[in-house]
């Protein structure tokens, strides 16, 4: 409870440590792609349009916020840097800050250098939104985050008040001008709807999104499916898609449809640039590290197969809550966040 309690102290204090950051060079950085090691037996794909290159597995930022041991938490994101996972997931609320300070523990000691790094705003306009990055920044002790997505669009008056003037876009803009982040995108786990609105504004604001992270495992194909329906539309728009919830927390593989190896390698299948998996413990790194070292694309035959066995237990979204439920809306809880 300790350690606890010193990641909740670091994390309140942040917005004072990111004023002692400095800024990177006021460049326009997204043309200018970084490269980094690359590892024997990870896979490494292109990230949409960006010309960066990531680790096609993605080590989730929010479970390792949840140990009480800040210390293993640490090591466990530098041994996954070791076997070659460069992209790490984050966000700005995910267990109160402490998920961002512990990163940024992990990334001292050349281990930024290493990576592809992402985290997520909550905030809805431009104040919001520059209040929660001067935090990040600071979190995550560094003077530049890789890519910063809106997070958790997951209402349709979302893309307006995120596109509106005053609202959190222009934050995002300003800060890339400013050399604090390189690439922008957006997430949301609820409606394919809510996404498809975020793509059209885009086009219709003239702007371009790097990236779009949405749910893609054995369930989703068969109730609002995001893969179905946002999936073609991002990839012919050059939005790198980021796959999230490949087990739906834990519930998809509750259901006993599927094995975690067969989930990791049906995500990793679909034509997307990462897989963000939640790693919590050394075993489930190796499970992730193991997924990567095996992976051959399924068939279309397999991929049929895989479909058949889940589509029952996937009526009506049963073992995807995040759909249905208020479950995982931490925006929802809290919505004071959305500024």
């Amino acid at each position: 409870m300790s350690m606890l309690r010193r990641d909740f102290l670091k994390s309140a204090s942040a917005v004072g440590i990111a004023s002692a950051v400095p800024l990177a060079s006021a460049q326009t950085p997204a043309s200018r792609p970084t490269t980094r090691p690359e590892s024997p037996g990870m896979i490494y794909r292109n990230l949409g349009t960006t010309g960066e290159r990531v680790s096609a597995i993605g080590l989730g930022g929010y479970h390792i916020g949840k140990s009480p041991d800040a210390d293993a938490s640490i090591r466990l994101i530098r041994s996954a840097i070791d076997a070659g996972i460069t992209f790490m997931d984050n966000c700005w609320d995910y267990n109160d800050g402490i998920s961002e300070v512990r990163m940024g523990h992990a990334l001292r000691d050349g281990y930024r250098q290493k990576v592809f790094l992402m985290t997520k705003m909550d905030g809805r306009t431009k104040e919001s939104y520059n209040k929660q990055l001067e935090q990040s920044l600071g979190r995550l002790q560094t003077d530049i985050i890789d890519l910063v997505q809106f997070h958790e669009v997951i209402r349709m008056e979302d893309p307006d008040r995120i596109f509106a003037p005053g609202g959190a876009l222009e934050a995002a803009v300003a800060a890339r001008q400013a050399g604090k982040i390189r690439y922008i995108g957006f997430t949301g786990h609820k409606d394919p709807a809510v996404h498809l609105r975020m793509l059209e504004m885009a086009q219709k604001h003239n702007f371009h999104l790097d990236t779009v992270q949405m749910p893609i495992n054995v369930m989703d194909a068969h109730f609002r499916s995001f893969t179905k329906e946002v999936l073609p539309v991002a990839l012919k728009q050059g939005v790198g898609v980021l796959a999230m919830k490949t087990f739906g927390d834990h519930f998809i593989l509750d259901s006993k449809t599927v094995e975690p190896m067969e989930a990791l390698h049906y995500g990793l299948t679909q034509p997307v640039s990462v897989v963000i998996t939640g790693i919590d413990s050394p075993q489930i790194l190796d499970q992730a590290l193991t997924a990567a070292k095996t992976f051959k694309p399924l068939s279309e035959t397999q991929v049929t197969a895989l479909l058949d066995r889940t589509k029952d237990a996937a009526s009506e979204g049963r073992f995807e809550l995040f759909k249905t439920s208020s479950r995982f809306d931490g925006t929802a809880a809290n919505p004071k966040w959305l500024g």
